[in-house]
């Protein structure tokens, strides 16, 4: 899962995917603006089947790999 939304943060941005360390803050270092945002929660749902709430919609879910790839596990255990 983890290298899948590097694969996709990569492809959008255009930032070699190997640069992008799972702890870096995306939104701080410049490399997510809300439109990038947008694109990934799209990508969660139609590829990763992870629907996201309006609640779920903070900096503290999406602000680096390890931030989302936890959120992402949090929604799956719910569903689980």
């Amino acid at each position: 899962m983890k290298d899948q939304i590097k694969t996709f943060i990569s492809e959008i941005t255009f930032i070699e995917k190997d640069t992008i360390a799972d702890d870096t803050l995306l939104f701080e270092e410049g490399i997510f603006d809300s439109m990038g945002l947008l694109s990934l929660i799209t990508f969660l749902d139609e590829e990763l089947g992870v629907k996201t709430e309006d609640s779920d919609l903070n900096e503290e879910n999406f602000q680096s790999i390890n931030s989302i790839v936890a959120f992402l596990e949090r929604k799956k255990s719910l569903v689980n």
